[in-house]
């Protein structure tokens, strides 16, 4: 493939769409395709499903994935790494309990930086990845009033068993817990470079801000509607469907549509078939909760909805995405508030979203990097012929 075949002829009619399909810069670490969806480093999401968190983190930092051997070293490595802060908890401590936790990661990320900024974007990186468990669960203690008795954070262990250490609820599987977690950020690392809350992430650091600075921007980024807060919508939805009688999920997606209501969990931009990711979620859910009861709304929804779309002939992909099995797994483990999922999206992009920063800020242009972004604006209602 050419540059001819990829590039566009930029219009009048691309101006104020959102940047939407302008080409603007090349990705190492993804790319997604419409039959097998995205790519880590050129392997299908497919075949990486099983692998570890952290032999994805280092994938995309490296481009290849490690040996057992540098998988044992990184993981120590991350380790080394791991300790965060102990006044992040006073930051934590002093914030309202009813401000949404992307809100709250945000800040914590923010917090981490102005703690330890080594200026080093790799180092950076790589610290930020490594204290992200902690931050994480941290969020969840202080936000939810169980500040007293947290337990020490354990650096030696797993990224997720961290996170589910620190979370350390009551009652819940934690093996079960782990697996879920683990799956999820390897399925939601990276998506490309183009979507909202990589470039935002990119554009920030392009202006040297540090990279928590640009980390925490496209946390911000992926906080909206449209965007991250896409998973929170689907489990709400399918909470809302209630029941997983084939005809009754029928008659409430009919139902939402001629309300003009979204029907969530559908669709993507490039794909043409069912998400990957969303099929590797419902093979995990077969084996771990078959039986569940929002585990059987999503498949109901999985084999009612694209039909009742496909009737829209403007629908082109009416196929389960990502979203759809996600936020149901992650109730069944015991992470029963849906306003907490768009932190577990964000806590997978740091991974991508720093790998990606680390690319333009010191590997591209023959290790110059990418200079600062500066899309061009036009004055509203020129004549367009007139400016060079």
């Amino acid at each position: 493939m050419t540059n001819e075949d990829v590039l566009c002829e930029v219009t009048e009619n691309h101006l104020n769409t959102g940047l939407r399909g302008i080409p603007v810069g090349t990705c190492k670490t993804s790319f997604v395709t419409p039959t097998e969806g995205v790519h880590y480093c050129g392997y299908p999401i497919r075949e990486l499903v099983d692998f570890s968190p952290e032999d994805i983190i280092y994938l995309l930092f490296n481009k290849e994935l490690p040996t057992p051997e540098q998988s044992a070293e990184f993981k120590s490595e991350l380790t080394a790494r791991a300790n965060v802060p102990s006044g992040l908890e006073n930051v934590f401590a002093s914030l309202p309990k009813n401000g949404h936790p992307m809100d709250w990661l945000s800040v914590g990320i923010h917090t981490l930086g102005m703690y330890d900024t080594t200026g080093n974007w790799m180092d950076d990186a790589l610290n930020l990845v490594a204290r992200m468990p902690r931050l994480m669960g941290l969020i969840y203690r202080y936000r939810e009033g169980r500040e007293a008795n947290i337990p020490n954070d354990d650096t030696s262990k797993s990224l997720v068993e961290r996170f589910v250490d620190t979370l350390d609820l009551p009652n819940v599987n934690k093996e079960k817990m782990t697996r879920v977690v683990s799956t999820y950020l390897v399925l939601h690392m990276d998506h490309g470079g183009g979507n909202l809350s990589t470039f935002t992430g990119k554009s920030i650091a392009s202006g040297k801000a540090t990279v928590y600075s640009a980390i925490a921007g496209a946390m911000n980024a992926l906080s909206g509607p449209l965007h991250g807060r896409a998973n929170q919508s689907c489990l709400e939805f399918v909470l809302k469907v209630g029941t997983s009688e084939e005809d009754e999920v029928e008659k409430f997606v009919r139902n939402e549509l001629s309300e003009g209501r979204p029907v969530f969990g559908f669709g993507h931009a490039v794909l043409s078939v069912e998400d990957p990711r969303a099929t590797a979620q419902f093979e995990l859910g077969e084996k771990i909760c078959p039986d569940d009861e929002n585990f059987k709304i999503i498949k109901a929804l999985r084999k009612v909805a694209p039909k009742v779309l496909s009737e829209n002939k403007k629908i082109r992909n009416p196929n389960a995405n990502v979203d759809i099995a996600s936020g149901a797994l992650l109730y069944h483990v015991g992470l029963e508030d849906p306003t907490y999922y768009t932190t577990f999206f964000g806590w997978a992009r740091v991974a991508g979203i720093g790998a990606q920063i680390v690319d333009e800020r010191v590997n591209m242009r023959s290790g110059k990097g990418v200079p600062i972004y500066r899309p061009k604006y036009f004055p509203e209602g020129q004549n367009l012929r007139h400016i060079e």
